[in-house]
């Protein structure tokens, strides 16, 4: 994840899970360990399309949604994809035989957040710094183009800043991803994300 990345999904973290849409510049900076040039180079193109409104002392989210969408279109998952692979248990059996300090994104973390999917789904996205774990209970298939388990590289601050995944982050993720029903679980978590944020 590139380093901006870390301001919008924070941004996000703030209007939706917090229902806080004020920061400031130096207040991300530290949060984040990035210069205030980083954090305003973030902001720029936010502010320029009236997502946010920045002023010297305090700041505010203006438009949540047009947020999230921002920056599903400049997600690039594939770049954090470090692992796949085939697995012939069945979804949610393969789900709870990840090792615990997983995070579960994507579909995986919408049953997990939400209960009931809105569809079915087949295959399992799930961000984990520790490869080896993984690579021991899901070992690699000979089966190629038949990859039902995919393992993403974290961000230093998803674990650290955040109790569970943000739900932009899921959404974003979402987004980014191929299969057919992904569409019916970027709808449903919009709409929740939507009710939160009261739109």
């Amino acid at each position: 994840m590139l380093k901006i990345e870390y301001i919008w999904r924070e941004l996000l973290y703030r209007s939706i899970e917090e229902s806080r849409p004020d920061f400031t510049i130096t207040e991300l900076s530290k949060i984040f360990n990035l210069s205030t040039s980083v954090v305003s180079h973030a902001l720029k193109p936010l502010k320029e399309l009236g997502i946010v409104k920045i002023n010297k002392k305090n700041s505010k989210i203006l438009d949540a949604e047009r947020l999230l969408f921002f920056w599903a279109t400049r997600r690039n998952l594939k770049k954090e994809l470090i692992y796949s692979t085939y697995n012939p248990l069945p979804v949610q059996e393969r789900e709870a035989s990840m090792p615990s300090k997983v995070i579960p994104t994507a579909y995986s973390a919408f049953r997990m957040y939400f209960g009931n999917p809105p569809a079915d789904y087949e295959n399992i996205y799930f961000y984990a710094k520790n490869l080896s774990e993984v690579e021991k209970r899901f070992p690699k298939s000979s089966k190629k183009n038949q990859d039902n388990l995919f393992i993403l590289k974290p961000d230093p601050f998803l674990k650290k800043r955040y109790k569970r995944i943000p739900l932009a982050q899921i959404f974003v993720d979402l987004w980014n991803l191929p299969e057919w029903y992904d569409k019916e679980f970027s709808d449903a978590i919009l709409l929740k994300i939507k009710e939160k944020i009261g739109l």
